[in-house]
C-alpha cells in the first residue's frame, strides 16, 4: 500500500499548478491527420481507416533510449509481453487482446518474418536492435485480407530507418546497465550495448548501414527457491543491416536490404531448476528487393524476400545423463505483387497476389522433421477497395483467397468504416467500426513432429468485431476507446491428455482506452487501460492479465532535457499446473498483480549532436513473478551516450 501511495503521489505532483486550457505547445499531439502505411500497404491518413492503429514514433523511440523493442511494445494498449522483465536469455511471447504469439504477424518493412522451425512460427523480437528502427505501427484485429496467415489479433509492422538527405552522416550510441534482481546487485557494466550507423545520399543512390552489439550477464535465468545460488546465464547479440536505394527516375526506384541477426545464450533446466551446460544459438538472415513504379493514377511494387532461421541447442537430458544436441532450420520465400489504382480522388482499389513457400528441417534426439516432407506453399490473390467521401465517411472492403497446397482454399474478408462525427479547426471526433476474419495454418512442427504432430489438424479461423471512437481537441487532448470481440474456431492447442496438437475453440472480448494530454508546453501525460475477458485458456498459454494500466509523464522543465516517469500495473495472471509442479496437478496457480515504476532522462547538447541518457527501471524494487520459477529484474540503472556526426 505504501508503494501504491508513493507512485500515485509522484504522478499527481506532475499536475500541480497546471492550466488545462493552455494552447501554446512545443509539439502537437498525434492526431487523425497522422499518415499510416499498414492499414492499406500504402500511405493513408489515419482518419480514413476504421481499423485501430497504434504508432510508436521516432520521437518516442528517442525518448526511450536504452530500452528495447519489446519493452516499448509492452506499453501499448492491448499488448502484454510475457517475460518482458525476465533475464534476456528467456524468450518473450507477444499477447495481444488475449491472443497468443502465433496470432500476431510481424512485418519488417512490410515483409512477413516468421520462424518456420519454431512450434508456433513466431518471430523472436529479441533479434532486433531499436537503433535501426524508424517507427512501429501496430494494426489491431484480424488482417488476413492484406497479410495472409497469422494476422489474427494484430500486425506489428516494424519500419526500419532510411538514408537521410545529407551526403554522409553517422551516429554512434553506447550504454551500460546493471542486471539486478530484487535480491542481487551487479556491476554497472553487466549489460552493454553499442550501435553505429552510417548513411549517405549521392544523387540517385542512397545507402544506410547499421551494426549493433549487445550483451548481458550476472543474472540466472531460473529463480532459486532454496539457499542454493544459481550460476549466471549470459546473452550476446549481434545485428547487421544494409539498405540500398536507387532512384532511376522520378517514377521508378529500387530498394534492397540485407539483415543478419545472431545471438548466443545460456538457459536453465526449467522453473526453479539451474543448469550450467545448457546453451543455445540463433541466426537469422533476411534479404529482399522492392522495385516500385509510380504512374499517373497509381503505384505498383514487387516485394521479394528470403528469410532463413537457424537454431541450435545443447541441452542436458537428466534421464539419459547426456548432453543432447538439437538443430532447427526454417526457410521462407515471400513474393508480393501489389498495385494501387485511383479511379478518382475518392475511390481507389488495391489488388495483389502473394506467393509464399515454407520449409522446416529439424533434428532432435526424439526424431527428425524432413523438409522434403515438412513444406508447403500458398498463392493468394487479394483485392481491397477504399472509398473516401467528401462528407467524412470512409469505407474499406476487401477479400483474399488463400490457395494452400495442403489445405485447399481459405477465403477471408474485411470491412471497416470510419466517419467524422465532428471536424472543426479545434475538434475532431471519429467513429470507427470493423468486422474482419483471419486464419492460421498449422505450423510445420505441429503437423509433422514425430511425437506431438497431427497431420489431421484444421486451420484456425478468427472473427473480430470492433467499434469505438477517437477524439482530438486542439493540440492538447487525444482520447480513444474501442470495444473488441473475437471468436476462435478450430484454435490450435496442445491436448495434454493425448499429448498431441489438436483443435479447440475460444472467445475473447474487451475494451481499450487511450488518452494523451498536454496541459502545458513542458508537460505531457499518457495513459492506457485494457480489460480482457477470455472464456478458455489453453495449456501453456496462461499469463494473460484481465486488467492492465499504463501511464507516463513527460517533463520538459529544463531546456534540451526530457524527464519521464512510466508506471505499469498488471493484474493477476493464471498458470495451468498440468503436472503439479507448483501445487496440485490440474489446478491453476494464481500470480499476484504487480506494479512497476520507471524513470528515464535524456539531455541534448551541441544542438542535439550529443545526447546523454539514463534510466532507473523498477524504481521501487518491486518483487514479483513475471514467469513463475524464473528470475525477474529488480531495480536497475543504465547510462548511455548518443553522438550524431
Amino acid at each position: 500500500m505504501k508503494k501504491q501511495l508513493l507512485i500515485v503521489s509522484m504522478l499527481t505532483c506532475s499536475f500541480v499548478n497546471t492550466n488545462l486550457f493552455s494552447q501554446e505547445k512545443k509539439e502537437k499531439i498525434e492526431s487523425l491527420d497522422e499518415v499510416v502505411i499498414t492499414a492499406t500497404k500504402f500511405k493513408l491518413k489515419k482518419e480514413n481507416t476504421g481499423k485501430v492503429i497504434n504508432t510508436i514514433t521516432q520521437e518516442q523511440i528517442q525518448k526511450n533510449a536504452g530500452r528495447n523493442v519489446i519493452e516499448l511494445l509492452n506499453t501499448v494498449a492491448g499488448i502484454d509481453v510475457r517475460g518482458v522483465n525476465a533475464n534476456p536469455t528467456e524468450p518473450r511471447s507477444i499477447n495481444i487482446r488475449g491472443g497468443r504469439s502465433r496470432q500476431v504477424l510481424v512485418l519488417i518493412d512490410g515483409v512477413p518474418v516468421t520462424d518456420q522451425s519454431a512450434i508456433n512460427q513466431e518471430f523472436d523480437l529479441r533479434m532486433l536492435s531499436l537503433n535501426q528502427i524508424e517507427k512501429i505501427e501496430i494494426l489491431k484485429g484480424a488482417s488476413s485480407t492484406l497479410y495472409g496467415s497469422g494476422a489474427a489479433t494484430a500486425v506489428i509492422n516494424i519500419i526500419l530507418k532510411k538514408a537521410d538527405e545529407n551526403k554522409i552522416s553517422a551516429s554512434f550510441e553506447t550504454s551500460i546497465c546493471t542486471n539486478n534482481t530484487t535480491n542481487t546487485i551487479t556491476n554497472i557494466a553487466s549489460e552493454k550495448n553499442q550501435n553505429i550507423t552510417v548513411n549517405g545520399n549521392f544523387e540517385k543512390f542512397s545507402f544506410l548501414t547499421s551494426f549493433s552489439l549487445s550483451g548481458a550477464s550476472e543474472m540466472s535465468a531460473a529463480k532459486s527457491n532454496t539457499n542454493a545460488v544459481f550460476e549466471e546465464d549470459s546473452f550476446y547479440k549481434r545485428n547487421g543491416l544494409v539498405k540500398l536505394n536507387f532512384k532511376a527516375t522520378n517514377n521508378f526506384n529500387v530498394e534492397t536490404f540485407f539483415n543478419y541477426d545472431e545471438f548466443d545464450y545460456d538457459f536453465d533446466a526449467g522453473a526453479f531448476s539451474d543448469s550450467d551446460v545448457n546453451q543455445g544459438s540463433n541466426q537469422q538472415l533476411r534479404v529482399g528487393l522492392k522495385p516500385t513504379f509510380n504512374y499517373t493514377k497509381g503505384s505498383l511494387y514487387l516485394l521479394a524476400s528470403l528469410n532463413e532461421v537457424k537454431r541450435t541447442l545443447d541441452q542436458f537430458n537428466s534421464f539419459s545423463n547426456t548432453l543432447d544436441f538439437y538443430s532447427f532450420y526454417g526457410r521462407s520465400i515471400n513474393l508480393d505483387l501489389v498495385n494501387k489504382y485511383e479511379f478518382t480522388p475518392q475511390f481507389q482499389v488495391i489488388a495483389g497476389v502473394n506467393y509464399q513457400e515454407h520449409s522446416n528441417q529439424t533434428l532432435t534426439p526424439f526424431g527428425t522433421i524432413d523438409r522434403e516432407v515438412a513444406n508447403f506453399n500458398t498463392i493468394d490473390p487479394y483485392l481491397s477497395a477504399l472509398y473516401i467521401s467528401d462528407f467524412g465517411l470512409s469505407l474499406n472492403l476487401g477479400g483474399r483467397l488463400n490457395i494452400h497446397n495442403v489445405y485447399g482454399n481459405q477465403f477471408v474478408y474485411d470491412g471497416n468504416l470510419a466517419y467524422s462525427l465532428l471536424k472543426t479547426e479545434n475538434t475532431k471526433v471519429k467513429f470507427l467500426t470493423s468486422y474482419s476474419t483471419a486464419f492460421i495454418a498449422p505450423s510445420l512442427y505441429q503437423l509433422y513432429d514425430g511425437f506431438a504432430g497431427n497431420v489431421d489438424l484444421n486451420p484456425e479461423t478468427n472473427e473480430t468485431f470492433e467499434i469505438g471512437f477517437d477524439v482530438n481537441y486542439k493540440d492538447w487532448l487525444q482520447f480513444d476507446a474501442v470495444y473488441f470481440n473475437r471468436k476462435e474456431t478450430d484454435a490450435i492447442i496442445f491436448d495434454n491428455v493425448n499429448f498431441k496438437y489438436a483443435n479447440g475453440s475460444s472467445d475473447a472480448n474487451g475494451i481499450e482506452f487511450n488518452t494523451r494530454v498536454m496541459p502545458l508546453d513542458f508537460l505531457t501525460v499518457n495513459a492506457s487501460y485494457t480489460y480482457i475477458d477470455r472464456d478458455t485458456f489453453e495449456d501453456f498459454n496462461d499469463y494473460i492479465p484481465d486488467h492492465k494500466f499504463v501511464a507516463s509523464v513527460d517533463l520538459n522543465v529544463i531546456n534540451n532535457a526530457i524527464f519521464n516517469f512510466a508506471y505499469r500495473n498488471v493484474g493477476e495472471r493464471t498458470i495451468f499446473d498440468r503436472f503439479g509442479s507448483f501445487g496440485t496437478a490440474g489446478v491453476d496457480v494464481i500470480l499476484d498483480s504487480y506494479q512497476v515504476l520507471d524513470f528515464t532522462a535524456n539531455y541534448k547538447i551541441l544542438d542535439g549532436t550529443v545526447t546523454f541518457f539514463g534510466n532507473v527501471t523498477n524504481l521501487l524494487n518491486e518483487d514479483y513473478d513475471d514467469i513463475l520459477g524464473f528470475s525477474t529484474r529488480g531495480r536497475n540503472y543504465s547510462l548511455g551516450l548518443n553522438i550524431k556526426l
